[in-house]
């Protein structure tokens, strides 16, 4: 009668697995479809082997970026001391050179020290002849990229404790399965910034999930468990792997499509157009030292126009036809070729 009803009570675990299983997807979700997605592969140069198909990919560079990540963010103490993962850096500069929409840089402090450690052994006389480590040799960093992991650990109980009145006794046993059951997500997001201007260039944001069956292995023993919970050897790893791709992804289709801000008036950090307690923008207003003389950027491309530099039909624009003309003009005139529009440039364009 007690191997009948263990007999009973294992067949109603299975059942109660299965239909768990069918309620929840338990692949990889990434960006709300499911998925498999995972950084795998190699890059070297322009060149990757074995890539994710589901990685987006640039015909070529948009320029050098480095990885950023503050080493002192609670995610990031996470991320090391409880997950005992590597840094984020080294996820992401393999999918961003598979991708070729950047040429990775080095910026962080192991690297770095490395690479000063051989130009000090240059400069002391160690090395032979010809191997050529000294200064003047660094690629800068155009860009800079940096991480942010948002962590999140839900259980999934009541979906067996839902199931388990269907299977009468079986019930004990279901809630030891929803014990073990967690979906882990993970939201990220990533900011790209202008190294020369400071300028925040894009912005992305990226998730993951997936259902983690961490209960079957104690139920069923180590063979079903393996089965059955796969996922149990590095659930956050590709969790945060998927959500990281996510993000990379959206941040690239939006650079495809990039077309930079710009302020008129005074352009970017020349005071900007809000003004303050109900006075008129910096970049409206006249600059102390200057003649006081202020054009809007479509009065400046037309008076351009009248002098000879033709930037076409003046629509208050700052394209680069603009600032090619605006440069040839403040070449001409002893200013500082700067392509903007600045309190300098608008007094010698309003007395031409």
């Amino acid at each position: 009668m007690l191997t009948i009803q263990r007999t009973a009570l294992t067949t109603t675990a299975l059942l109660a697995a299965l239909a768990l299983a069918g309620c929840e997807t338990t692949d990889l979700k990434m960006g709300g479809s499911d998925s498999k997605t995972v950084a795998t592969g190699s890059a070297a140069g322009a060149g990757s082997a074995n890539a994710n198909s589901e990685l987006q990919r640039c015909a070529s560079p948009l320029g050098t970026v480095s990885l950023v990540e503050n080493q002192n963010a609670g995610w990031y103490t996470i991320l090391r001391n409880e997950y005992k993962l590597p840094p984020t850096s080294n996820l992401l500069r393999l999918m961003i050179q598979q991708s070729n929409c950047f040429v990775v840089v080095e910026r962080g402090a192991a690297g770095m020290r490395a690479m000063s450690r051989e130009r000090e052994l240059m400069q002391s006389g160690q090395m032979r002849q010809g191997s050529q480590m000294g200064g003047g040799q660094m690629v800068a960093s155009d860009y800079g990229l940096s991480p942010e992991i948002v962590f999140n650990e839900g259980n999934t109980g009541g979906i067996g404790g839902a199931l388990g009145g269907l299977f009468g006794g079986g019930g004990a046993v279901l809630g030891a399965v929803a014990a073990g059951t967690k979906t882990r997500e993970a939201n990220v997001m990533l900011t790209l910034v202008d190294n020369r201007s400071g300028v925040q260039v894009a912005a992305s944001e990226g998730s993951a999930s997936k259902t983690d069956f961490g209960g079957m292995g104690a139920l069923f023993g180590g063979g079903a468990g393996a089965g059955l919970g796969g996922y149990q050897n590095t659930p956050q790893g590709k969790v945060i792997t998927a959500a990281f791709m996510d993000a990379y992804n959206q941040m690239v289709v939006a650079l495809r499509n990039y077309k930079a801000q710009s302020v008129q008036g005074q352009g970017l950090g020349g005071g900007g157009r809000l003004g303050v307690d109900g006075g008129a923008g910096p970049s409206r207003t006249s600059i102390p030292g200057q003649g006081g003389k202020t054009l809007s950027m479509r009065e400046a491309q037309a008076r351009l126009n009248e002098l000879g530099y033709n930037v076409g039909t003046p629509d208050g624009a700052a394209g680069p036809r603009t600032a090619a003309a605006l440069r040839a003009f403040q070449r001409d005139n002893s200013l500082q070729p700067s392509g903007r529009l600045d309190a300098a440039t608008q007094d010698v364009l309003s007395g031409k």
